[in-house]
């Protein structure tokens, strides 16, 4: 049977070149990254140099990056710290309705806990804030942003540029969740005019359980976790050196394939993927922005069927994929994106994201479409919801 990999939003599988720069990590340079004697200085030496690989993906200082546990870390980090460490000044933040989870939960936990006042943008059909919105909602309290470079669900880009110069206009912070755009499309944090960008490992070719927080020069969050001091004293905890490294080796893979414009190759084959679905399945809904999102990115909504039984029908025969974000693809609930963007809560239920990588082919999309095409006319035709001879 064809194995066909199509989730590559929820995690990618570690390159060889990223693997084989951790194994020694793993092995006989072991040593504390804070120990004076040569096993330490190896190991420091690594992580330095990983911080100058990742800086140089986001066009940084390598004193600007903090490695954190991932980017649910690097999000708390971002949010949770400047809250505290801005709150008497105002506690205002300005986020958006299509968010991952790892910053509106902060958000609520901010609202409940510590009596912070949170704006939800709203965003149009395809997922996109609206910048005047963004400019209309700041006050003199605003002590934060937080918009999301790219959606893990549909795709969409943020206008982040945009979002960057009325933020640097009125001296409020922006923090970006980039967890899915960095690596696979150029970020300057410099040009953009971001003050924290968060980076995940695993959703570039690197190992789960490490990323790392852009924090410009000048901006000093409250850290999260106390103790020995590491990380400039913001992340506090022995370094995980093989994980880091990986970074380090997965930030330099994403920065040649972005220089050498290989996101192209999947970005056809992306279109090739949208169009064949969009022409042989009809009552198909594209969701996200067609041209601007993000380049390995596809997700849909099939009128008429549940994408829980679609997901596991792919899975009987090799591909796997989701209904939306892998951190919360338990849940039953339509997504939060969707009904945001506007979709009809019946319709959400048939949600199916499809996310390609550097490996895929054209066979593989072939195959998907071939497949998909069956199942979604079969499901319908036992389906509970509506039209049997779609």
């Amino acid at each position: 049977m064809r194995r066909v990999y199509l989730d590559h939003s929820a995690t990618t599988p570690v390159a060889t070149e990223v693997l084989e720069a951790m194994l020694p990590f793993l092995k006989e340079d072991f040593g504390n990254p804070n120990s004076l004697h040569a096993w330490g200085r190896r190991t420091r030496k690594a992580i330095e140099e990983a911080r100058i690989l990742v800086a140089e993906l986001i066009s940084a200082d390598p004193s600007e990056i903090v490695f954190t546990g991932g980017g649910s870390e690097s999000n708390n980090l971002a949010i949770k710290g400047m809250a505290f460490a801005m709150m008497d000044k105002g506690k205002h933040i300005i986020t958006s309705a299509v968010e991952h989870h790892a910053v509106l939960e902060v958000c609520e936990w901010l609202e409940k806990k510590l009596g912070f006042e949170i704006t939800y943008l709203p965003v149009d059909q395809y997922g996109s804030v609206n910048p005047e919105d963004l400019r209309r909602a700041l006050r003199d309290d605003t002590i934060l942003v937080s918009i999301m470079f790219g959606n893990n669900e549909v795709g969409t880009l943020q206008p982040i540029e945009e979002i960057g110069k009325i933020c640097r206009e009125r001296g409020v912070a922006l923090h970006v969740d980039g967890v899915q755009a960095v690596g696979h499309i150029p970020v300057n944090v410099k040009e953009l005019s971001i003050d924290m960008l968060t980076i995940s490992a695993h959703k570039m070719y690197g190992p789960k359980g490490v990323g790392a927080l852009y924090i410009r020069k000048g901006l000093k969050p409250t850290p999260l976790i106390h103790g020995g001091g590491q990380e400039r004293g913001l992340r506090s905890g022995t370094e995980n050196v093989a994980g880091i490294v990986g970074l380090g080796a997965a930030a330099s893979l994403a920065k040649r394939r972005i220089e050498n414009k290989d996101e192209e190759r999947v970005k056809k084959l992306r279109d090739k993927l949208i169009d064949g679905i969009l022409d042989r399945i009809p009552e198909t809904i594209l969701t996200g922005h067609r041209y601007n999102r993000l380049p390995f990115h596809a997700s849909f909504c099939f009128k008429y069927i549940e994408g829980e039984s679609l997901i596991l029908r792919l899975d009987a025969v090799g591909i796997g994929a989701s209904t939306g974000s892998a951190c919360s693809s338990a849940k039953l609930e339509p997504s939060h994106v969707l009904l945001a963007m506007g979709i009809p809560h019946e319709v959400a239920h048939g949600s199916l994201r499809l996310t390609l990588g550097k490996d895929n082919t054209e066979e593989d999309i072939d195959y998907v479409i071939e497949n998909l095409e069956k199942m979604v006319s079969e499901l319908r035709r036992i389906s509970p919801y509506g039209k049997k001879d779609v």
